[in-house]
Parts: structure tokens; C-alpha cells; sequence
């Protein structure tokens, strides 16, 4: 099962990243967190763009509304959303990771 919290600044999940990827995906869930691939190497931040990048375009949101709340220099991050709702949220999750599943 996925986890989304909330916050006072938005809506926050765990996401794992492994960078250096021959392509940039989601790889849906396990243990409650959220598995990406980005082909960028962790070198000066350039894997977080790249999370924030892919994130937003598969959620449909704008870059703005994406940001590393923490783990900025590890593989396991929070994701904070803002200025979208939890049910909203969780449902475009699942359309990422389990598209035609209603």
C-alpha cells in the first residue's frame, strides 16, 4: 500500500530513486514507497531535477508544485505536492503505476 501524508505545506510520499538508468520511468510501488529510474547521474543535484521533471510531467502538475522536501543527497526521498488534493493525488499515482485501473 502507497502512503501519502499530510502536511500544512501539502501532501508528502517516499520515493526511491536509482540514477544512472538506461531509461527514465516509474516502476510503480513497493513497501509503500514509490520507485523511479532517471538516466542522470547523482552528481550536483542532477538526479533530483530529473525526479522533479519526471514527476510532475507523469502527474500532470507543474514543476513548481514538485519539490525534495528531504533526502536531497540520498536514494530514499519525501516528495512534498502542493496545491492539489489527497484523493486526487493518489488517484493520478495509481493511474501512473496501474494505468486502466479504476
Amino acid at each position: 500500500m502507497f502512503h501519502v501524508k499530510e502536511s500544512k505545506k501539502g501532501l508528502t510520499f517516499e520515493i526511491q530513486v536509482t540514477p544512472g538508468a538506461s531509461r527514465a520511468q516509474i516502476d510503480g510501488f513497493q513497501d509503500g514507497v514509490l520507485k523511479l529510474k532517471v538516466t542522470v547521474p547523482p552528481v550536483e543535484g542532477a538526479a533530483n531535477i530529473a525526479c522533479i521533471k519526471l514527476l510532475s510531467e507523469a502527474l500532470k502538475l507543474r514543476k513548481s508544485q514538485v519539490k525534495i522536501l528531504a533526502g536531497s543527497k540520498s536514494r530514499r526521498k519525501i516528495v512534498l505536492v502542493k496545491d492539489v488534493t489527497r484523493k486526487d493525488l493518489e488517484m493520478r499515482l495509481n493511474n501512473i503505476c496501474w494505468p486502466g485501473f479504476i
